[in-house]
C-alpha cells in the first residue's frame, strides 16, 4: 500500500500547485508548477531505479540481464504519462538506405544508437523508445549513487570516466567486445554533455560511439529528438505537459570501414542529425511556448500550426 500512495504523489502535488497558481501571479506560478514537475520526476525516477535494482538481480540470473534497462525504461515512460503528462512518440524515418527503415533498425541488433542531447529529461526519452537488450553509457561518477548507480551498475551499463583517455578506451574496448559476442546495442550521446538549447541545434559531437561502432563493426542508427524546450526549458523554469516527437532515422553502416573512417562518419551522422532536428523542430513549433499538438502525422500537425497562426 506504501507503494501506491508513494506513486500518488506526482499527480496530487502537480495538481496542487496548479490550484495555487490559479490564485498567484504568472511568474511565481510558473515557478511552482517546474518545481512540482520537478519534483514529480525525481520521485518517478528514484522509484523506478529502486524497482530496476530489485529486478535486475532474478533477470541477471536467469539470464535475462540485457532486457533490465528496457524493462525500466518502460515503466519510467508509462510513469511518467501518469504523473506529469509528459511523453515521448517514436516515429521511423521515411527514408531508407540499404533497405532498411528506422523503425526496423530498432529491432536489428547489435547497434550503437546515438541521440541528441537536451536537458535530464531524456532519461525519459530513452524510456520511450529503448530497444531490448540494449545498454547506455554513463560517466562513471553516477555509478556510486544510491539506487540510481546500483541499478546501473546491475543492467551492464557501460561507465566511462572522461577524465581518463586510457580507461575510456579500455571501457569501449570491452563494451565492442560484448556487442560482438552477446549482441547487445549500446546507446551513447554524442555531445557528451547536455545542450540546454532553446532552438535547434547540436553541440560538437565527440568520437568515442563511432570508434566503438567501427571496431564492432556494427550500424550506427541515429535518434533525433525535437527541441523541447517549450515543454521543459531549464534556463526559464518552465516545465509543463506536453508530447515531444522523436524520429528514429535509418542506419549508417560501418562494414569494412577502419580507425581513418571515423571524421567522416562523424560528420555525415551529425549533417543527418541536424537536418531532421530542423525538420521535427518546425512541425511541433518548438519555442514558442506551446505544448506539442497531440494529433499524429506530418500534415495534422502543420495543419494545427497553420490554425494557430
Amino acid at each position: 500500500m506504501s507503494w501506491l500512495l508513494y506513486l500518488a504523489m506526482p499527480p496530487v502535488l502537480i495538481l496542487a500547485m496548479r490550484l495555487l497558481s490559479l490564485v498567484l501571479p504568472a511568474k511565481p506560478a510558473q515557478l511552482l508548477s517546474y518545481y512540482a514537475f520537478a519534483a514529480s520526476s525525481f520521485i518517478l525516477m528514484g522509484f523506478c531505479a529502486l524497482y530496476g535494482t530489485l529486478v535486475a538481480i532474478p533477470l541477471r540470473l536467469i539470464g535475462y540481464g540485457g532486457l533490465i534497462q528496457w524493462s525500466v525504461g518502460r515503466a519510467f515512460k508509462w510513469c511518467m504519462w501518469y504523473g506529469t503528462g509528459v511523453t515521448f512518440r517514436i516515429t521511423g524515418s521515411m527514408k531508407k538506405e540499404g533497405g532498411v527503415s528506422g523503425e526496423d533498425a530498432l529491432k536489428d541488433r547489435p547497434a550503437v544508437f546515438v541521440g541528441n542531447h537536451q536537458t535530464e529529461l531524456d532519461v525519459l526519452m530513452l524510456g520511450c523508445m529503448f530497444p531490448k537488450y540494449t545498454s547506455v553509457t554513463a560517466k562513471k561518477s553516477l555509478k556510486y549513487t544510491p539506487l540510481l548507480g546500483w541499478f546501473m551498475a546491475l543492467s551492464k551499463t557501460v561507465f566511462i570516466d572522461r577524465a581518463n583517455r586510457t580507461t575510456a578506451r579500455a571501457a569501449f574496448d570491452t563494451a565492442a567486445q560484448t556487442m560482438q559476442s552477446t549482441r547487445q546495442s549500446v546507446f551513447i550521446f554524442p555531445e557528451g554533455t547536455r545542450s540546454y538549447a532553446s532552438t535547434p541545434d547540436l553541440l560538437p559531437f565527440k568520437k568515442g560511439a563511432f570508434h566503438l561502432a567501427v571496431q564492432a563493426q556494427v550500424p550506427i542508427v541515429p535518434v533525433v529528438c525535437a527541441n523541447y524546450s517549450h515543454v521543459l526549458n531549464v534556463k526559464e523554469q518552465k516545465f509543463q505537459p506536453g508530447v515531444v516527437d522523436v524520429t528514429v532515422l535509418p542506419p549508417i553502416q560501418t562494414k569494412g570501414l577502419t580507425a581513418e573512417h571515423v571524421d567522416d562518419l562523424v560528420k555525415r551522422t551529425r549533417d543527418a542529425m541536424m537536418e531532421e532536428l530542423i525538420r521535427l523542430s518546425h512541425i511541433s513549433g518548438a519555442g514558442k511556448g506551446e505544448p506539442l499538438p497531440r494529433s499524429s502525422g506530418i500534415d495534422q500537425t502543420r495543419g494545427e500550426l497553420r490554425k494557430r497562426n
